[in-house]
């Protein structure tokens, strides 16, 4: 797992796996006080977890955090710094997951058919209100 810190003051920007990186180890993409909590391992058959349910608690979030697993095609990401700086240029596969923090971001599909899940905490309240688009230096 590659996480990515900011230049300017050192907090988790992302979190990237590649699909090829994992294991039968759980490897926690999110730290334990991050809105969106993101982790993986490979599972064996026979393999069995407690029947549970979760408790109601009240959370309080100002900030949107996103994740996305891919499932099938490529795709171009960007990534930048809390200043808008560009931090990562990659291309994410089949199975690659990123979970995005504090990070701005876009990405530009390079296969036809990509199939990717997307998860973010809510509500979700509209474009206008959500997002700031970047001004990106040319």
């Amino acid at each position: 797992m590659d996480q990515i810190l900011s230049k300017i003051d050192n907090k988790p920007l992302l979190s990237l796996l590649r699909y090829k990186d994992i294991t039968e180890e759980r490897v926690d993409l999110s730290a334990e006080n991050e809105t969106l909590q993101c982790a993986i391992k490979k599972l064996n058959k026979g393999q069995k977890f407690k029947h549970h349910k979760h408790n109601l608690i009240k959370r309080k979030t100002n900030t949107t955090q996103e994740s996305w697993v891919f499932l099938n095609g490529r795709v171009r990401c960007y990534f930048y710094d809390i200043d808008d700086t560009l931090i990562l240029d990659t291309i994410l596969n089949h199975g690659d997951c990123v979970i995005v923090f504090r990070a701005g971001h876009g990405f530009d599909v390079i296969d036809e058919n990509v199939i990717v899940y997307e998860f973010k905490n809510g509500p979700y309240y509209g474009v206008e209100a959500d997002k700031k688009f970047l001004k990106l230096k040319k």
